[in-house]
């Protein structure tokens, strides 16, 4: 398994980059119009041409395997809600502990990297547990891996986390000390555009 774990300082997309960006969006719009019903590209290209730094996170959570795609639009902001639709967790995005205490707190086989500070690197955030059992109505997702997700501030300051998964037909909420990590377990990010 090919482990990515480096951001990219540069946020700008060459115009190549760019371009390739946004034929593999627009593709995975027209392909998957369960979850934007009622949605034109020319809208959302239009948006997206206009948020270059959006534009640079959509570019890191594709390169990392996540297969960005809209979930949702949010009327009266009038923003697009983009998440990561890949059917497992993006592969360049496992292997990652919960945050920096967690990654800080392992005396030996530290991951190269953790959840947290990735997702802020990317300038997205990782799904909450509502927004995660949302993108699962839309397909299944996660059934061969795990995601971490948001963790409220009572259980992470008793050292856990929490990640969620689809198994048996139905999506569960784990918990684990955010300092493990596994091979099969990464995150999912959210933007909004």
């Amino acid at each position: 398994m090919t482990q990515r774990n480096k951001i990219s300082n540069k946020k700008e997309l060459s115009p190549e980059q760019l371009e390739e960006l946004l034929r593999a969006l627009k593709a995975r719009f027209e392909k998957n119009m369960n979850r934007h019903k009622g949605l034109e590209w020319a809208k959302v290209q239009a948006k997206l041409k206009a948020n270059t730094e959006k534009l640079w996170s959509l570019n890191e959570m594709e390169s990392s395997g996540g297969e960005p795609d809209i979930v949702g639009h949010d009327i009266k902001t009038n923003e697009y809600i983009f998440c990561d639709c890949s059917a497992e967790s993006p592969k360049g995005r496992r292997s990652v502990c919960y945050d920096r205490e967690a990654l800080e707190s392992r005396k030996q086989h530290k991951p190269e990297n953790n959840a947290i500070d990735m997702a802020a690197a990317m300038g997205i955030e990782l799904l909450t547990e509502e927004q995660y059992r949302a993108l699962q109505k839309l397909g299944n997702f996660d059934i061969k891996t795990s995601s971490w997700v948001q963790t409220p501030s009572d259980i992470r300051e008793l050292g856990g986390a929490l990640f969620c998964d689809r198994r048996f037909g139905h999506v569960f909420v784990y918990h684990n000390g955010a300092e493990s990590y596994y091979a099969a377990r990464g995150f999912r990010g959210s933007l909004r555009v």
